[in-house]
């Protein structure tokens, strides 16, 4: 089956488009084999809604309505896209993660989670049916909703030797164990994104290359301050996202320059995800996400462990940038075929769920048979 994932993270930044051919083998091998990814950034009227919409702003359900009509517009933008660039017009279904807004965490319980993007519109403007609105079923069955690419690891590093972790930095960063053991370290390049905005009064989005934090030394002080926030000493699984980790969530001393912010910041995404990478007792560090691409964080995180190899998912067959887009597509692939697509070891939930809610394309519903079983591997091609 030829499926789309559709992804745009906490950075909302941009959709990301990755197209794959996916085929369930009898022996339960999934094989997933990569066929690219193309970009489509949000307009910066979009981001700009976006941006001041998040928490901590209260918004008025006008807002929100716009939001889920223009993110659901844009997410079709860039599936029609991927699917003449990528498929040659033969894609077969589509799956969006949608934008997450809220995320409803109250005493380390996850009670809702909000993903705008409506996908009417995706159906619409590719004729296929689409796979959406994933996380609430697994928040439904008692779980975090988060991370869900978690079961996508699991498979893909089975068979790998000792104990190698998946790290993925995002705006929130997440990792998971091969135990199933998974669940969000804290703050990926949220904090980093968010002040470099500040600092440059919107002229960047992010630290581009770290040569912002290279410049700089972190300050010991508000690092140990920072470091003292309660998320860190929550048992797993645990989620989080920009309800705690947003732009107001820290102040900088009046006397702190922005290189020496940027690098205080960057070093506690490298202390917060090494101290967790160490607490799983990992062999080797898997990295995808943004911040792969950011060399002073990936430095830094090399430092704090020097004991392990701390590779990029492009070398192991599946491209960091793509990662979560791909992870999308199994997931939506797996509800497609009647499999569920959640860990409860990774989640918390009470049981496995078949996620998402289903969008008929132009030509009705007609799903495939349902699957003999769940994958039990995953092998990229």
């Amino acid at each position: 089956m030829l499926v789309i994932g559709l992804m745009s993270g906490t950075s909302y930044d941009a959709v990301d488009a990755a197209a794959a051919e996916l085929r369930l083998l009898l022996d339960g091998t999934l094989l997933l084999k990569p066929l690219g990814m193309v970009s489509t950034p949000y307009d910066e009227e979009l981001r700009e809604a976006l941006a001041g919409a998040l928490p901590p702003a209260a918004v008025p359900l006008a807002r929100v309505c716009l939001l889920d009509t223009r993110i659901g517009q844009a997410f079709a933008a860039a599936a029609v896209r991927a699917d003449r660039e990528l498929c040659g017009g033969r894609a077969e279904l589509v799956v969006s993660h949608g934008q997450t807004v809220y995320h409803w965490v109250d005493g380390g319980r996850v009670h809702g989670t909000l993903q705008l993007g409506q996908p009417a519109w995706i159906a619409e403007a590719t004729g296929l049916p689409v796979v959406a609105d994933l996380r609430p079923r697994d928040v439904a069955a008692g779980g975090q909703g988060a991370p869900l690419v978690s079961l996508v690891d699991l498979l893909w590093l089975r068979g790998r030797p000792g104990t190698p972790v998946a790290l993925n930095l995002g705006g929130i960063a997440n990792l998971t164990a091969p135990d199933g053991t998974a669940f969000d370290t804290g703050p990926g390049c949220a904090l980093l994104d968010a002040a470099v905005r500040e600092f440059t009064g919107g002229r960047l989005a992010y630290d581009v290359d770290g040569a912002l934090a290279a410049r700089g030394r972190p300050h010991g002080a508000l690092l140990d301050e920072l470091l003292a926030e309660p998320y860190y000493a929550l048992p797993a699984p645990k989620t989080t996202g920009k309800e705690l980790f947003h732009a107001g969530y820290w102040r900088a001393p009046a006397d702190l320059s922005a290189e020496d912010a940027l690098a205080t910041l960057t070093r506690l995404t490298a202390r917060t995800v090494a101290d967790a990478v160490r607490g799983v007792a990992a062999t080797e560090v898997i990295a995808s996400g943004g911040g792969t691409r950011n060399p002073v964080l990936m430095r830094m995180l090399g430092d704090l462990l020097p004991e392990l190899p701390v590779r990029v998912s492009d070398e192991v067959g599946l491209p960091a940038a793509a990662k979560e887009a791909y992870a999308f597509a199994v997931l939506g692939f797996l509800t497609a075929h009647g499999l569920p697509a959640t860990a409860p070891t990774a989640t918390g939930a009470r049981h496995p769920s078949i996620l998402g809610s289903l969008t008929p394309g132009r030509d009705g519903l007609r799903l495939p048979p349902p699957a003999p079983g769940p994958p039990v591997r995953l092998r990229i091609e």
